[in-house]
């Protein structure tokens, strides 16, 4: 339920200028079939919600018995509890995917449990609820592994907004701390590469 947008066009790979208002879903779906025709894509424009993620999740189960992998690249802290309590409770590889938002340093980027992250207020704030609301081990390891950075968030610069702008806000995604295209893709890699190995063993 996200479509195409001007400042997705630095990072997203189906983010053209033909694609713009387009559902990203299908703009995905698209840019997989031109880069592998035989892939088959299954789309659901929906937000993951605690009440829809077993669902959601249920119907990728219904072509095997489980998803092999689970990669969670949103920045919803109640979309990123569901499918963490999913994939714990079905012990399905799981990987988190932190903020990119105000980072600029890619070989800062790093793989570590949950519990082990630092300068990551999103990712912080998931650890929180998991240990307080989720039954999550109040202390040591959680069991879910992440991607993120312990570099600071750099808040952007005051000459990037004009007056009147509300283009630019406080919050800690990429809109509203801006974003480098080094820091998304590594992000991107890196979880990928962890989901590769973890498949093979």
């Amino acid at each position: 339920m996200d479509h195409v947008a001007e400042s997705n066009i630095n990072r997203q790979v189906h983010a053209l200028g033909p694609t713009l208002g387009q559902a990203k879903v299908e703009a995905m779906r698209e840019r997989i079939a031109l880069i592998h025709t035989d892939c088959a894509v299954h789309t659901v424009d929906e937000f993951v919600t605690p009440e829809n993620a077993a669902q959601l999740l249920g119907t990728v189960r219904a072509m095997s018995p489980l998803p092999l992998a689970v990669v969670d690249a949103c920045d919803q802290v109640r979309a990123k509890l569901a499918m963490a309590e999913w994939s714990l409770r079905q012990r399905c590889l799981h990987v988190v995917v932190g903020a990119a938002g105000g980072k600029r340093r890619p070989q800062a980027v790093e793989v570590d449990d949950l519990s082990a992250v630092t300068h990551d207020p999103l990712l912080a704030k998931m650890r929180y609820q998991l240990r307080r609301f989720h039954g999550a081990p109040k202390t040591g390891r959680i069991g879910l592994s992440v991607v993120f950075s312990r570099e600071a968030v750099a808040a952007p610069d005051a000459s990037c907004a004009t007056s009147g702008d509300a283009t630019h806000d406080s919050s800690l995604n990429c809109h509203g701390y801006g974003s480098s295209v080094t820091v998304t893709a590594t992000f991107g890699m890196v979880a990928a590469a962890h989901v590769m190995n973890g498949l093979a063993g």
